[in-house]
């Protein structure tokens, strides 16, 4: 993949909670939520990311990194936020690194 990366998973779920895409760059995992919007009535994409979706996403981090053995790795929250317009045609993609760190 491109500048390094590997994506290790995509729609890796934990019963009804997913995250999107969980990839790799030397010692740096990162657990990422795609949202896309084709109308921006309610706002942007990322706003999309509410305390209760980090959560759910935090959840699914854990349960991946409990079945994985991967020792002195960063782990970050990333959203890529998507606005597509008519025909699906991407009119702009943003991707928020470390967009929020799990509160202790």
């Amino acid at each position: 993949m491109r500048d390094g990366w590997s994506v290790l998973e995509r729609g890796y779920r934990l019963g009804r909670r997913e995250v999107d895409v969980i990839a790799r760059r030397r010692d740096l995992l990162v657990f990422v939520e795609v949202k896309t919007r084709t109308v921006l009535d309610f706002g942007p994409p990322e706003e999309a990311v509410t305390r209760r979706k980090r959560r759910e996403i935090e959840t699914v981090a854990t349960d991946y990194l409990m079945r994985h053995v991967y020792t002195d790795l960063r782990v970050r929250f990333d959203v890529v936020s998507v606005v597509a317009g008519p025909g699906r045609t991407i009119l702009r993609c943003e991707h928020l690194e470390d967009a929020w760190r799990p509160e202790r």
